[in-house]
């Protein structure tokens, strides 16, 4: 069985679950987001949301495949780009920070690791970019269904801590000049394991109106 991982882009962002491809949770503040359902023009918020931000900031995601079946994603995007961040209880996120919004696992691919890749992933690309912190909001009472929160117990589990404590949806913290150790940490673990396939994965259970400007790289 093999793996490859690839940023996410216009031309695989049908790979996303139907679910998850007409989702604008995170793209769009509630009361657009209903407006959006009512006119039935998600898949089309969807894609422009990552257009612009693709355009405006860089790579917001990534998509993990085994044996050429999308198996999982991630998306991220500074907070800016994502209203409803305001609007939760624990917001807004920190102006430091990149935002983690979603996280899922394939239900068939469960059991791999495919979950502490994906975050590796982003810990390496903002990394990279000199972003100082990504900050998620956790789902502390996941449901049997993936939902557009990630359960806050995997991401305690690969390093992040709670900094705004709350019954259902806590706030979460990554400093990446502290994740270097836990991706090594991860990557060593990997390399030991992509011998006999399988490598742990954590399933994540997880308009009319002028568009928001999503603030440029430096």
């Amino acid at each position: 069985m093999s793996w490859h991982m690839a940023p996410l882009t216009l031309d695989n962002l049908d790979d996303l679950p139907k679910r998850c491809r007409r989702c604008v949770f995170w793209e769009l503040s509630e009361h657009l987001g209903k407006q959006a359902a009512d006119f039935g023009s998600t898949e089309l918020e969807k894609e422009a949301w990552v257009s612009e931000v693709l355009l405006e900031w860089g790579s917001c995601g990534r998509i993990v495949h085994m044996d050429g079946v999308p198996a999982g994603y991630v998306i991220y995007a500074p907070p800016s780009a994502s209203p409803r961040a305001a609007e939760l209880p624990t917001g807004p996120v920190s102006a430091d920070a990149v935002l983690l919004t979603t996280m899922q696992v394939m239900p068939e691919f469960a059991g791999e690791g495919l979950g502490r890749m994906l975050a590796q992933a982003v810990v390496r690309d903002l990394t990279r970019r000199g972003v100082k912190a990504i900050e998620v909001f956790g789902e502390q009472r996941p449901g049997d269904e993936p939902g557009c929160l990630i359960p806050a117990d995997f991401l305690r589990g690969v390093g992040f801590k709670t900094i705004r404590p709350h019954p259902r949806y806590p706030r979460l913290r990554m400093e990446l000049r502290s994740a270097m150790t836990w991706k090594e940490d991860v990557e060593a673990a990997l390399e030991q394991l992509l011998g006999t396939i399988t490598i742990p994965m954590q399933a994540s259970s997880v308009s009319d109106q002028p568009r928001r400007q999503v603030p440029t790289r430096s």
